[in-house]
Formats: C-alpha cells, sequence, structure tokens
C-alpha cells in the first residue's frame, strides 16, 4: 500500500502505556477485545500488536518498518535496526527496566564470578550469555518461560530476572547480586525503511510529537497577571523552564506572565505568587513540550 508506514506496538505489560503515550502525542489507537491488528485516527499508519520480545527482529528482517519496543529485546536479538529515539517510560512506573542477576538470600554467590559452573535461569539468554562472556565466566544457561523467581535454589542456583522496582524480588526473600542491562522502550526503525522519504519524515514526525508528549509529563502551564512593580520578585521566585512569556496589559502597570513549571511545585508556588500581587493565576495541563 503507497503512503503507509507499518509500526508494531508491544503486546503485553507496555501495551497499555504504549498506546496512552501515543494518544497523547496525538495518535488514537483503537482496539478490538482479540484483535492484533489496530485501527488508527491516522490512515497512514498500518498497526501490529506484537509481544516486545519479536519486535526488533520483524523490523530487523523488513516485516515491519518501524516500532517500539525496549532496549533489552533489541539487544537479546542482536537485531541491525536503526535506534531513532530512547522514550523513558515503563511498564508500571517512570523508571527503567533492570535486567539483575539474582540468587537466594542466603546464596554463597556474592560476584559473577562465583557462577563459574553454575545453572543459571532467564528469559534473556542473549543478555545472560553476552554478559557472562564479558566477564569471562562459562555457565549453564537455560531459557525460561516465566515464574522464573521460583526456581531457585532447588532447579537453578541463579536467575536473571526483569524488575523496576525491586519489592518482587525481596518478597520472595531473594538478592540481586549485579545488573546486567538497564533498559526503556525504544522507536526503531529497519534500515530500508529510512532509505523511504515518506518513511523516514512519518516516522521522525512521530517520534517528534512522542518525545514533546513526555517531555510534557508532570510539567504544567501557569498564567498570571500581576503589579508591573511586582515583576522582579515573581521572576525571582518561579522555576521557569525558560524565562516566562510577559505581555503588557491594556490597563497599565500591569503584566501577565506565562511560564511552565513542574507539577509538583506549582502547589507550592501558587500561593507565594498570590502573596507577591499576582491576580487571575490558571494552572493547565500539557499534552506537548516540543524543544
Amino acid at each position: 500500500m503507497a503512503n503507509t508506514l507499518k509500526i508494531a506496538l508491544p503486546k503485553g505489560s507496555l501495551q497499555t502505556p504504549t498506546i496512552a503515550l501515543l494518544e497523547k502525542a496525538g495518535y488514537n489507537v483503537y482496539l478490538s477485545d482479540r484483535g492484533l491488528r489496530p485501527s488508527s485516527d491516522d490512515s497512514e499508519l498500518d498497526i501490529y500488536l506484537i509481544r516486545a520480545q519479536e519486535i526488533a527482529r520483524y523490523i530487523d528482517t523488513g516485516f515491519i518498518d518501524c516500532g517500539i519496543t525496549g532496549l533489552d529485546w533489541a539487544y537479546e536479538n542482536r537485531a541491525n535496526i536503526v535506534d531513532l529515539a530512547e522514550l523513558p517510560y515503563s511498564r508500571a512506573t517512570t523508571r527503567p527496566t533492570k535486567w539483575v542477576l539474582v540468587v537466594p538470600e542466603d546464596s554463597p554467590i556474592k560476584t559473577v564470578h562465583d557462577l563459574e559452573g553454575k545453572r543459571i535461569a532467564t528469559e534473556g539468554v542473549g543478555i545472560t550469555e553476552r554478559y557472562l562472556e564479558k566477564h569471562g565466566v562459562k555457565a549453564e544457561v537455560e531459557f525460561s518461560w516465566g515464574a522464573t523467581e521460583v526456581k531457585v535454589p532447588d532447579l537453578v542456583d541463579a536467575i536473571v530476572d526483569v524488575t523496576e522496582t525491586g519489592s518482587s524480588i525481596r518478597a520472595n526473600k531473594l538478592r540481586i547480586v549485579d545488573t546486567l542491562l538497564t533498559s526503556f522502550p525504544h522507536f526503531y526503525s529497519s534500515p530500508e525503511a529510512q532509505k523511504d522519504e515518506f518513511k523516514k519524515n512519518k516516522m521522525d514526525n512521530i517520534v517528534l510529537m512522542l518525545k514533546a508528549a513526555l517531555e510534557a509529563r508532570d510539567k504544567v502551564g501557569l498564567k498570571m497577571n500581576l503589579p508591573e512593580i511586582n515583576l522582579p520578585k515573581v521572576l525571582e521566585a518561579l522555576p521557569s523552564l525558560r524565562r516566562p512569556t510577559i505581555s503588557q496589559l491594556a490597563e497599565e502597570g500591569w503584566v501577565a506572565v506565562e511560564t511552565v513549571i513542574e507539577e509538583s511545585v506549582a502547589r507550592q508556588i501558587i500561593p507565594t505568587l498570590k502573596d507577591l500581587g499576582a491576580e487571575g493565576i490558571i494552572e493547565y495541563p500539557l499534552n506537548k513540550l516540543v524543544h
């Protein structure tokens, strides 16, 4: 199909936050109950819902033009793809995903070198093998389909698993020995898609809007009117992204001030602004912030 971009979105734990991010960026994605081919209000997008573990491979083979998946799975698959942007969001928090080497709390294993000749279970076999190779350690690495925590110490000596907060690891009385890889989702393109003018421009625009949506996260706009004589004190109080926009009002001696601040600061700064003579203070949400 002419002028169509094939894009893969991650199915599973990243699905909901990814679709929410796209919506904030201006791309509405519509899912059916069981469908793996979502529709969109952008007719130039041909969307596939694919497991994050497989997206990099499909981009590498050229079946998909581009997609969003974790840096970890691109690394795992040794995919020959073009990294267009890191997108700092996660499935449950704003923290990155971490691949960690984990053992029981009472295990004698203290460092990676203690794994020599041991058995390790993980879904990220490639990630783990490259980590061991880097440290000159030989160990048996077996693929795990899930519920990896229950395999130590009865079935394996250690596991390599994914965590954001570490709460599940602590709950299972396990201990982190080392971090192998830290990963956020990235927007990847195939090398071939980069050679197509339409596809490249389309991807660049999507990346711009996604990054703008992420940049606006946890920020708000703030506008107010105040006596011009109080402007220096207000400017000193405002933790602005840039210097605020200042406009003269029709009433002599008054100005309008508009700025962008962290949302968490608003509850502290608004009473201060009121004390400094500001009136008509308006706080409003931001969807996108383009630098």
